[in-house]
């Protein structure tokens, strides 16, 4: 039985928007929190946070779920410390974990379902990446397989996954998440989102 694994990226001090987006409220809850519990009724397995800027008030967000947090002190280095790290405590905590799933803080209309649907796509396929695909992109959330952990484990910097998912086109299968494309940067975004 394959194992999943869930590492959500909310270390970022949300500089374009003024305050922490981790704690921006939608639907009578926090974006991190959703996110949170999205990913527990996704998995069962271990659901783990990069914390960076505000991490106090992010864990605090978090209280009472069953969620393992890891602080990066290096959060302003960008995305890349975040996953680099956050994979390496992953696999020490979990060394058996033969997949992870790599989301964002930021993306609202994640859901478990759509968690489900990148897990079943990569049963079918046998793909070692299972991106979600938007505005003619491929981007998180994304679940990569045990083959791609070292290279994941090395990533620093701001550049993310980008590079790593450009060199691995041949090994990559898509599920269309068209409301991926609205994520939460500015104050007249999230403005946009409460209007829906």
């Amino acid at each position: 039985m394959d194992t999943y694994g869930v590492l959500i990226l909310g270390a970022g001090n949300s500089s374009r928007l003024g305050q922490p987006k981790q704690l921006l409220r939608y639907q009578g809850r926090t974006l991190i929190r959703h996110m949170g519990e999205e990913a527990i009724s996704a998995v069962d397995n271990p659901v783990m946070v990069v914390t960076g800027a505000n991490a106090a008030l992010v864990e605090e967000a978090l209280r009472e779920l069953p969620i393992e947090v890891v602080e990066n002190d290096h959060w302003e280095d960008g995305m890349g410390s975040s996953i680099g790290i956050g994979i390496s405590e992953m696999l020490l905590l979990h060394p058996e974990l033969a997949n992870i799933i790599i989301m964002v803080c930021d993306q609202p209309f994640v859901n478990a379902g759509l968690l489900r649907r990148l897990m079943r796509h990569q049963q079918v396929t046998g793909k070692g990446i299972i991106g979600a695909s938007y505005e003619n992109t491929i981007g998180t959330p994304v679940l990569f397989g045990s083959h791609y952990f070292p290279a994941l484990k090395e990533l620093e910097g701001p550049d993310g996954m980008r590079q790593l998912l450009r060199q691995s086109t041949g090994d990559i299968a898509i599920v269309s998440f068209p409301l991926g494309a609205l994520d939460i940067d500015t104050a007249d975004d999230y403005q946009q989102l409460l209007k829906r």
